[in-house]
């Protein structure tokens, strides 16, 4: 029995996932980071485990309704934790913001902001004071009334929606309607309404043209389609949607970036006329402090906010006193992470997720809590080494206040100052899992099958590679977009590129917004599209035949979306199983295997394999269905194998096993082979979307690309494909990276990681700092030209990875 005062944290039998009954102890009150290759099981032990047991102590202390929802999601697979104190996890967020989300809301400093504006503002004379709310765009008695709080607005017109009058509605003349099957149904829905979609549309009477583009209504008529020879098309309730609707309602809703940049084309923006940009109900506007409005104050970078708040709150009244003073300490500790350069109205879907991380990170900083676990994912994702200074400081001060700081990490500068280190491994998947070294950094020097070890302690130097000569150059003239103003930038082809800068300098802009774009518009052939008119020249584009941009963003947003269905190897996988005895002999095709259409899946969860609990007051959440168990598939389906294995069985299987599986089948092989050049080996085939990291969905979107046949030289832009990549699994993918450059294509990421710099063959660093104090080119050339830079804060750590 454990004194209740053991000063540590003692986890028993632990056997989350791939942990192979872990027994491990970690002292509280220290900074412990947690390492080993991706899919090793250091997340399962430090978030599977230990917060997840945190969190149902939490629920079994709260009310029997939510217990017995907690019990449905399932406690994690443990034998016994002691001395383990209430935890707080700080995870990096898969799914993606909303739009209305912001700095200021997630910091809670827009909270701070508006009080200070309600109590201590400046009011027109006679005015009448207002609350808190009155100063949000985000509620009801805040938002203008013209564009809800959105500050723009979007407008279409005829010219947009019908390019092209001389064509019939049934020839397509209505650009803006969608295509396949729900183009085709509005066309058929305005048939049966009885207009004319076989006559020019310039020859439509002007009242049918306006009704037809821009009607708020959303008639219900019986269609009765045309029938294809061989195919029963029954009649069917079909709804009209005009294409201003159908626009406004895809730009708004669409999750797709393509959908969303389709809708994009036939709409204009800007300002709201009302509120001019401000979002906000003009009462709440003719309130000021320091002599601007709440607007103006929002869109200051957080360091120049700072500047002001600090000047108006000295000698005013008290009320302004304390809460500027609260509101300064709030934004010293974001600026102390390196973040002063984002603005409070700066959206949350704009930035990444490492920025996220650190926001909310900052907010607890000031929450005043003691003798809590946090559990931290990566927080030094997203960052460059400059800034790994200051966020080891935070670290520090959340440890000195009284708590205990658990991190999976992968950055060794981190790693090495750490009190505490677990090691988990040696390698990914069932092939990890075990605790190699619990202790003090040091002591990983004497575990000889620890990957880590060598980055650690720098055991082995880099290879000296041999700088490749570009076989051309794009030029970007005039930059002009976000904080890059007036640059000029060359990317050299043929050649791998490193663009690097602190968080906030531009690299993302540059690299992802304007040169992905003017790609993306000469690609499209369309009148010059947002690329474009952020430069005022491009040259060098003919010589790229494909672009490929490889992003973070989730492969799928729901359980239903996963590693298989995404590379297409699913498809490979259910023809397989269609051509057994057994489906042959039940009349089941290759559909019967599908769980996202009815007939082979289970249909008390529509094939999730997980049903969503809604728990009052808390997120919702996804637990195991209580009829297939998480199988996916009803029992009949279930009978039918492969080599001995169900379709379920198959899903289960970890890349690495399925690729020794389908061993000599083609179609199977190739997906499988990508997704293990590019270190995925440890994933499940059937492994959700949603509990899948960004870096990890970015490589699965790199391998559905290997996969493909390349023809003519194609351009890569990755955004910081390391994020979430232990070194070992850096090097993998950084061969893999380099291949496609000797292949003859392009390379450009995005990057952090100093190893991945120093083997580039350009590097372009932008700055100096981020927002306004950077956005331009510091450096570019050679490794070792950028790292002998004058006022380069990216020098001396290339310099010193260099060196290695």
């Amino acid at each position: 029995m454990h004194s209740p005062h053991d000063p540590y944290v003692r986890v028993r039998g632990a056997r989350e996932h791939n942990l192979k009954n872990v027994r491990v102890d970690i002292p509280r009150d220290t900074l412990t980071v947690f390492t080993g290759v991706s899919g090793s099981g250091k997340s399962s032990l430090a978030f599977g485990t230990i917060y997840a047991e945190a969190q149902r102590r939490y629920f079994e202390s709260v009310a029997p309704y939510a217990r017995r929802l907690i019990h449905q999601v399932g406690a994690p697979a443990v034998g016994e934790i002691t001395g383990l104190p209430p935890a707080v996890s700080l995870e990096q967020r898969r799914s993606a913001p909303g739009a209305r989300s912001s700095v200021g809301t997630v910091t809670t400093l827009s909270n701070s902001l508006r009080m200070l504006f309600s109590r201590a503002g400046d009011y027109p004379p006679g005015a009448e004071r207002l609350d808190s709310d009155s100063f949000s765009p985000n509620t009801a008695v805040g938002a203008c009334p013209e564009c809800h709080g959105l500050g723009r607005i979007h407008r279409t017109d005829e010219q947009l929606l019908v390019p092209d009058p001389s064509l019939s509605i049934r020839e397509g003349a209505i650009a803006a309607w969608p295509g396949a099957w729900q183009g085709k149904n509005l066309r058929d829905v305005l048939d049966a309404l009885g207009h004319d979609v076989d006559r020019p549309w310039r020859e439509l009477p002007a009242k049918d043209r306006e009704w037809i583009l821009f009607t708020d209504e959303q008639p219900v008529v019986t269609v009765h389609p045309v029938r294809d020879a061989g195919r029963i098309q029954r009649p069917y309730q079909g709804t009209y949607m005009s294409a201003r609707r159908y626009v406004l309602h895809t730009f708004a809703d669409t999750r797709s970036r393509t959908l969303r940049a389709k809708a994009e084309r036939f709409l204009t923006s800007a300002p709201c006329p009302v509120c001019g940009g401000s979002r906000l109900r003009p009462e709440a506007m003719a309130v000021t402090f320091a002599g601007r409005t709440i607007a103006e104050l929002a869109g200051l970078p957080l360091s120049a906010l700072a500047e002001v708040l600090s000047g108006a709150g000295a000698g005013g009244e008290e009320t302004a006193r304390v809460l500027t003073g609260d509101l300064l300490a709030r934004i010293g500790t974001v600026t102390e992470l390196g973040l002063g350069y984002l603005s409070l109205d700066r959206t949350a879907p704009t930035l990444s997720s490492g920025e996220l991380q650190r926001l909310r990170l900052a907010t607890q900083l000031r929450s005043g809590l003691f003798g809590v676990v946090y559990v931290l994912d990566e927080p030094s994702a997203g960052l460059h080494p400059a800034d790994t200074e200051a966020l080891l400081g935070v670290l520090g001060r959340l440890k000195e206040a009284g708590n205990s700081v658990f991190v999976v990490e992968h950055q060794m500068d981190v790693v090495r100052r750490a009190d505490w280190l677990v090691d988990v491994g040696p390698l990914a998947g069932e092939h990890g899992g075990r605790v190699l070294h619990s202790g003090p950094p040091a002591g990983l020097a004497e575990v000889p099958e620890s990957a880590t070890r060598r980055f650690l302690f720098d055991e082995d130097p880099a290879p000296v590679r041999e700088t490749r000569a570009p076989s051309g150059w794009i030029r970007l003239t005039g930059v002009e977009r976000h904080n890059v103003r007036g640059v000029d930038a060359a990317f050299p082809l043929g050649v791998f590129t490193a663009v690097t800068g602190v968080s906030g300098s531009g690299k993302s802009t540059l690299v992802g917004q304007v040169l992905a774009g003017v790609l993306a518009d000469r690609q499209a052939g369309d009148e010059p599209g947002p690329g474009e008119r952020y430069c005022a020249a491009a040259t060098g584009l003919e010589a790229v035949d494909r672009l490929v941009q490889v992003d973070q963003k989730p492969i799928g947003r729901t359980p239903r979306s996963n590693l298989a269905t995404y590379t297409g190897l699913f498809d490979a996988v259910r023809k397989l199983f269609a051509r057994t005895e057994a489906a042959r002999e039940r009349g089941y095709g290759a559909g019967r295997f599908s769980f996202n259409v009815s007939g082979g899946r289970c249909e008390t969860c529509q094939g999730e394999g997980f049903v969503s609990v809604e728990l009052l007051f808390l997120p919702s959440t996804y637990a195991p269905c209580p009829d297939c168990h998480g199988a996916r598939y009803n029992p009949e389906t279930l009978d039918v194998t492969l080599d001995g294995l169900t379709i379920a069985q198959v899903l289960d299987l970890t890349v690495e096993s399925a690729a020794s599986f389908f061993a000599g089948t083609p179609a199977a092989e190739r997906a499988l082979t990508t997704l293990l050049d590019v270190g995925l080996g440890y994933l499940r085939l059937g492994q959700p979307a949603t509990e899948l990291s960004g870096g990890e969905a970015q490589r699965i979107k790199l391998a559905a690309e290997l996969q493909r046949t390349r023809r003519g030289h194609t351009l890569y832009l990755l955004d910081e494909p390391t994020t979430g990549l232990h070194p070992a699994d850096v090097e993998v993918l950084m061969r893999q990276l380099h291949s496609l450059v000797d292949a003859g294509s392009t390379v450009v990421v995005v990057e952090h990681d100093m190893a991945v710099v120093a083997g580039a063959d350009h590097v372009i660093d932008l700055g100096p700092e981020g927002g306004d104090r950077g956005g331009r080119i510091v450096a570019s050339g050679a490794p070792a030209e950028v790292a002998g830079a004058a006022g380069s804060r990216t020098a001396p750590y290339l310099a010193k990875a260099l060196r290695r």
